[in-house]
């Protein structure tokens, strides 16, 4: 079993940027594509980011130019730096791993996922 550990989310002002950090267990974090989800109120979960085993990466449309997903192998570790936060990105975030070096960008795609941070944006 992987685990994972996000955190860094918190409260932040329009404007703002935020840098969530994942912590995954594990000796083979390389083999696992990485990603990261979120989960606003009264609304199903959906896809912000991922990275692949060599680093590809892609982001949604809604974030695009926004947000940037990056991994630390060393320190099994993935990243989501979000800047120019606005309201519509409050939610829970949500980090998760796939057990392959390909990137997916589909919640059935990924096989462990962490607990979750909170982001909330204010204007």
């Amino acid at each position: 079993q992987v685990q994972l550990v996000e955190s860094g989310g918190g409260l932040a002002q329009a404007g703002d940027s935020l840098r969530l950090s994942c912590a995954a267990s594990g000796r083979t974090f390389s083999s696992y594509s990485m990603g990261w989800f979120r989960q606003a109120p009264g609304k199903e979960r959906e896809f912000v980011a991922a990275i692949s085993g060599d680093a590809w990466s892609t982001v949604a449309d809604s974030v695009k130019g926004r947000f940037t997903i990056s991994r630390d192998n060393a320190k099994n570790a993935v990243y989501l730096q979000m800047n120019s936060l606005n309201t519509e990105d409050t939610a829970v975030y949500y980090c998760a791993a796939r057990y392959s070096r390909v990137a997916s960008t589909t919640i059935s795609g990924y096989d462990y996922w962490g607990q979750g941070t909170q982001v909330t944006v204010s204007s």
